[in-house]
């Protein structure tokens, strides 16, 4: 069973960076697509970012291009979300998932393992 475990959430500024991260286990996580996905209170879960199997494609949702930044160490089996610049309405608790084929996904339902999740709480 592949396991996800996402940490480096926290209460931050409005205007801070914050850099997520997830650890997966299995011996086949170069062939993972990844993706971080996010959901506040009262909203459903949405797409943050996805990253190809070898990085190679990286996609990013509108509201978080050019301030959010996705990366992975295949040696390392981990994933990273770098947040700069944080908005309050960044404020949710940020969710990474593995698909076990590489690609690109935007949808939740095509990824096959999820984390518990991180909070990340974005005050003025």
């Amino acid at each position: 069973q592949v396991q996800l475990v996402e940490s480096g959430g926290g209460l931050v500024q409005a205007g801070d960076s914050l850099r997520l991260s997830c650890v997966v286990s299995g011996r086949t996580f170069s062939r993972y697509a990844m993706g971080w996905f996010r959901q506040a209170p009262g909203k459903e879960r949405e797409f943050v970012g996805s990253v190809s199997g070898s990085a190679g494609i990286i996609r990013y949702a509108d509201s978080v291009k050019g301030r959010f930044t996705i990366s992975r160490d295949n040696a390392k089996n981990t994933v990273y979300l770098q947040m700069n610049s944080l908005k309050l309405e960044d404020t949710a608790v940020y969710y990474c998932a593995a698909r076990a084929y590489s690609g690109i996904y935007f949808r939740d339902r095509e990824y096959d393992y999820w984390g518990q999740g991180t909070q990340v709480t974005v005050s003025s």
